[in-house]
């Protein structure tokens, strides 16, 4: 699914929680054990965050052996990339025609 389309990466990240499963699989792909590790959840409650990051198409996961392990969606995170710089060009745009109107009222 491509976290652009219907906005649910944005929600996604919207929870503090998912952010810093974001920002551990920044580090390196993890299992779920070692997420858990990390974070003051547990096993099951990181999977969940997991199921609703990869339903935005933010994570993967891979079977290695026994255990699943999840990275970042290179193609989810640049769709969200995206989308905010749409919104940066488009603020800067605007800036720019209230600098561009308040010079023409001067002269």
């Amino acid at each position: 699914m491509d976290a652009n389309q219907d906005g649910s990466g944005w929600e996604a990240l919207g929870d503090p929680t998912r952010r810093a499963i974001v920002a551990c699989l920044a580090e390196r792909p993890r299992a779920v054990g070692q997420l858990a590790e990390q974070l003051p959840i547990s096993r099951p409650a990181v999977s969940q965050h997991l199921k609703v990051l990869k339903d935005a198409g933010l994570v993967t996961d891979q079977a290695e052996g026994t255990r699943r392990v999840y990275r970042l969606n290179p193609a989810g995170l640049a769709a969200l990339r995206d989308q905010l710089d749409t919104f940066w060009n488009r603020a800067l745009e605007g800036y720019q025609d209230v600098v561009d109107q308040s010079t023409e009222e001067k002269s």
